[in-house]
């Protein structure tokens, strides 16, 4: 029996999300764009010490669709590294194409050049790969963009939903077409792998909701598990999950989800990528973790504290604050928050080790509440931007999301 091909599955690798960071004056960018390329960093090592035989990036390599050099250099000094140690697919995401066809992607410049072992796939296309342990046949379906999968289709007086209809058959016909392709391609024994970056119906969605670019459309699972692909490497929603999970007659369809944590809504997802062990007809596969960034939340209620600075140095202390980012969320009365001694509190948060405060929020019951919504005038910016939210329906959590944004603005003024 052959030796199976080890797969390095990875995606939504979003190389310039800057979110709860700071400058780094060694590498001269936000701190937390460092931590996204740490995780990279730690993912090669780990594939290296493996003897990785096949690379599939399954899209989103940059936060926007026009990264700096800085962050390209980054991106590309990792990739060549990759390259060096198997054949890489780059397979283009939303956040990598323009929404001009005619205008270059961020990552074509490694098309451009023709480095030896790497291919951008922009198009949908099956390929058959050699690989140290045998060959591969290895379809890629990049985002579905209706500046490329609709050019030819006349959209002239179509609503939204049929335009996104057109858009989901002209995706579920491109896909048909990769597996019948696969089909001819593997003659033999050589496993068929497809990679994709689109979504799924009955999908897990996180956080990629709120940094999506364009509008997206989701085609069944039937029309991939069963295409005869030995292991669907998926990438765009950064929620790692299996979407065939317990169904025996069906490859892992995959999203290997993203490497690092991008804001609070994953505060505890995991984050890491898929190692995969593939032969013909079986594809053995775990979900290997990354130290992601620790995103914390600590609500700390001090309605009733008589020393409410002494409540919350306990919640701090009960916590493990070294290298986190920490939102901080006090409820408290107008009688308590005049106890409130905010400056031990920094004081402690300084002492943690703490990677970045994204916020210290003051809850502050009022006894009559009526009078809360009339008088603007007694209310802080913070919490008029709060009344707001509310007076909008805006959910809870990503409420929370929104205020840890406005306070660390506002404290930049």
């Amino acid at each position: 029996m052959k030796p199976p091909i080890r797969v390095l599955h990875f995606a939504d690798v979003h190389v310039g999300m800057a979110n709860f960071g700071k400058t780094d004056p060694q590498h001269g960018i936000s701190s937390r764009i460092v931590d996204f390329l740490a995780r990279l960093d730690d993912m090669i090592d780990f594939a290296e010490a493996r003897e990785v035989d096949l690379v599939v990036f399954a899209g989103d390599a940059f936060r926007t669709r026009s990264p700096n050099p800085t962050i390209q250099r980054e991106f590309a000094e990792r990739v060549l590294r990759l390259s060096q140690l198997a054949p890489t697919l780059l397979l283009a995401g939303n956040h990598d194409l323009p929404l001009n066809a005619a205008k270059a992607s961020s990552i074509e410049i490694f098309d451009t050049l023709a480095l030896a072992g790497i291919w951008v796939a922009q198009d949908y296309e099956t390929r058959r790969i050699g690989t140290r342990r045998g060959d591969i046949v290895l379809g890629a379906a990049p985002y579905p963009m209706r500046a490329r999968l609709l050019a030819h289709e006349d959209m002239r007086g179509l609503t939204i939903a049929e335009q996104d209809e057109a858009l989901k058959l002209a995706l579920i016909e491109q896909l048909t077409a990769l597996a019948q392709q696969a089909q001819t391609l593997a003659n033999d024994d050589a496993p068929k792998l497809l990679a994709g970056h689109f979504s799924l119906e009955g999908a897990m969605w996180g956080s990629e909701r709120g940094v999506m670019l364009g509008r997206d459309v989701a085609v069944g699972l039937d029309c991939i598990a069963d295409a005869g692909w030995d292991y669907v490497a998926l990438g765009h929603i950064h929620q790692h999950q299996n979407l065939t999970h317990g169904q025996a007659d069906w490859p892992p369809v995959v999203y290997s989800g993203s490497i690092e944590r991008i804001d609070f809504g994953e505060e505890g997802a995991a984050k890491g990528f898929c190692w995969v062990e593939l032969r013909r007809g079986r594809a053995d596969w775990q979900f290997v973790q990354l130290n992601a960034r620790k995103l914390l939340t600590i609500e700390v209620d001090c309605r009733d504290s008589l020393d409410p600075t002494q409540s919350v140095l306990a919640a701090l202390e009960a916590q493990e604050l070294r290298d986190a980012v920490l939102r901080l969320h006090i409820a408290l009365t107008p009688e308590s928050e005049t106890l409130l001694n905010e400056g031990q509190i920094h004081r402690a948060l300084r002492r943690s080790g703490l990677f970045h405060m994204a916020g210290l929020r003051k809850d502050i019951e009022r006894s009559t509440r009526a009078r809360l919504g009339k008088s603007a005038e007694e209310l802080s910016p913070l919490q008029l931007l709060a009344r707001y939210f509310e007076s909008r329906d805006v959910d809870a959590s990503r409420r929370d999301e929104l205020l840890t944004l406005a306070e660390d603005i506002m404290r930049r003024r």
